[in-house]
C-alpha cells in the first residue's frame, strides 16, 4: 500500500497545519487509519487514529482538544487538522494503515 503525506511546513507557534494523506492506488475508506509523529531524541507517538467501520476517533492527550482527524472517501485522503500548534508538535508525520507506513512530512512550529 502506498501512502503519501503532504502539508508539512513551518509555522509559527499558535498556528495551524492541515496534513493530508493519499492512497493513490488504495481504497483507504474500509480501514482504519492513523497518524503518527517522531521528534528527534523521542520515541515514535501515536497522535490520532480513525476507525474504518464506525468512525470513531483517538486522540493522545498531548494533542487532545487541538487536532481533528477526519477522512474524505470521495478524494480517499485522510486528514490531520492541527491547530494551535506548540513547538512541541515538532517532528515527521506519518500516516499509517496496518502495517504500512506512507512517507512522511515534516512539521516545524517555532516560537
Amino acid at each position: 500500500v502506498q501512502l503519501q503525506a503532504s502539508g508539512g511546513g513551518l509555522v509559527q507557534s499558535g498556528g495551524s497545519l492541515r496534513l493530508s494523506c493519499e492512497g493513490p492506488l488504495f481504497t483507504l475508506a474500509p480501514y482504519s487509519m492513523a497518524w503518527f509523529r517522531q521528534a528527534p531524541g523521542k520515541e515514535r507517538e501515536e497522535v490520532s487514529c480513525i476507525s474504518g467501520a464506525d468512525g470513531s476517533t483517538y486522540y493522545s492527550d498531548s494533542v487532545k482538544g487541538r487536532f481533528t482527524i477526519s477522512r474524505d472517501n470521495a478524494k480517499n485522503t485522510l486528514y490531520l487538522q492541527m491547530n494551535s500548534l506548540k513547538n512541541e508538535d515538532t517532528a515527521r508525520y506519518s500516516c499509517v494503515l496496518g502495517a504500512n507506513v506512507g512517507q512522511e512530512t515534516q512539521v516545524t512550529v517555532s516560537s
